[in-house]
C-alpha cells in the first residue's frame, strides 16, 4: 500500500535527505540505521496503515507517513538552532544536539504505530508500544541507563502529545506535532477517497498540492500550504493551526496557505455531484 505521490519527492529521496540532515550526528545517524531495519517497527507501520486505511477509510499512516513527519521536523528543529531555539534536553542539560535530532527521529518514526491498535487512543498505544522497541535501540547507543531512559522519557512526551488535544511542553515534541500537520498532500488520502471516503478530510487533503517547510522571513520557521481548491483550508485550520496552537513553538512559526495557480478564478473541481441512494449519500465521480 505504497503512497505513490509525495509531492515533489520520493520515498527514496525522503530518505536519503533524511541520512544527510544526519550525516553530523552519529548517534540519530545510528539510532535511522537501526530502527528502518527493525521488523517489529516495519510490521507496525504496516498494520497502523492496514487498520487505518483498508479497515477504516482514514488517511494513509505508513512509513511514508512517517518518514515525511520525521524529515520536515528535522527541518524545523535546523531552523529553529539557527534562530538560537534549543532544543529543552540541550537547553536544560540533558542532552546536546545530537541527542535531540535522536529524540526527534524516533518520535517521529514511531508515532502513530498505536493504529495497529486502534484509532482512538492510538497516541497512547503507541507509547505502550514504543516502549520495548526504544529500550533496545537506545541500548545499542547509550550505555548509561540513566542517560537512556531520561532520552526515552523525551521521546516517548512526544509521541504522546502529538495530537492537537494535547499540550506538547518541549521543543522537540511540538516540532514532531507541527510536522506530523504538514504531512497533508493529496497522496495521503487518494486511496480511502478512491475507496468511496468522500467527506471533508479526504476532500481537503486532495486539495493540498504541496507543503514547503523553508526559513521564515519574519519567523524562524515558515510552513507554506500550495492548494488546488480552497477545501484545502480544513486541512491548515482545523489540523495543521490546531497543532501548532497546542505546541510550545507558537511564536516561531508562520503558517502561509495560498491556492494555485494564484491567477485561476476558480478552483479546480473535486466533488462532482452528490446523491442519495439506497438510504445514504453516494459521490458520483462522473
Amino acid at each position: 500500500m505504497e503512497r505513490k505521490e509525495l509531492g515533489e519527492y520520493s520515498i527514496k529521496r525522503v530518505e536519503d535527505l533524511i541520512e544527510r540532515a544526519l550525516l553530523k550526528y552519529p548517534k540519530a545517524l545510528r539510532a535511522w540505521t537501526l530502527i528502518k531495519a527493525d521488523h517489529r517497527v516495519l510490521a507496525s507501520w504496516e498494520m497502523a496503515n492496514y487498520l487505518a486505511t483498508r479497515k477504516m477509510k482514514y488517511n494513509v499512516h505508513d512509513d511514508t507517513h512517517a518518514k515525511m513527519v520525521a524529515l520536515n521536523a528535522l527541518r524545523m528543529l535546523e531552523f529553529l538552532e539557527e534562530a538560537n531555539v534549543k532544543p529543552d534536553a540541550v537547553k536544560d542539560g540533558y542532552g546536546d544536539p545530537d541527542d535531540a535530532r535522536l529524540i526527534v527521529l524516533l518520535a517521529a518514526l514511531l508515532h502513530d504505530i498505536g493504529n495497529q491498535v486502534d484509532r482512538d487512543g492510538h497516541n497512547m498505544y503507541s507509547v505502550v508500544l514504543s516502549n520495548e522497541i526504544l529500550e533496545e535501540i537506545l541500548s545499542k547507543i547509550y550505555e548509561d541507563s540513566f542517560k537512556r531512559t531520561i532520552i526515552k522519557a523525551f521521546i516517548l512526551h512526544a509521541i504522546h502529545t502529538h495530537m492537537e488535544e494535547t499540550k506538547s511542553r518541549t521543543i522537540e515534541a511540538s516540532v514532531v506535532k507541527v510536522a506530523d500537520g504538514t504531512d497533508m498532500t493529496k497522496g495521503r488520502s487518494r486511496l480511502p477517497y478512491d475507496m468511496g471516503n468522500v467527506n471533508i478530510h479526504t476532500v481537503s487533503a486532495l486539495s493540498i498540492e504541496r507543503v514547503e517547510i523553508v526559513r521564515g522571513s519574519e519567523k524562524p520557521v515558515e510552513i507554506r500550504v500550495y492548494m488546488t481548491n480552497s477545501a484545502g483550508i480544513f486541512q491548515v485550520e482545523e489540523i495543521l493551526y490546531r497543532k501548532l496552537e497546542s505546541s510550545v513553538i507558537f511564536d516561531y512559526v508562520d503558517i502561509i496557505a495560498i491556492t494555485i495557480p494564484e491567477e485561476a478564478s476558480v478552483d479546480k473541481r473535486l466533488v462532482r455531484k452528490i446523491v442519495t441512494m439506497g438510504g445514504k449519500l453516494e459521490h458520483l465521480p462522473k
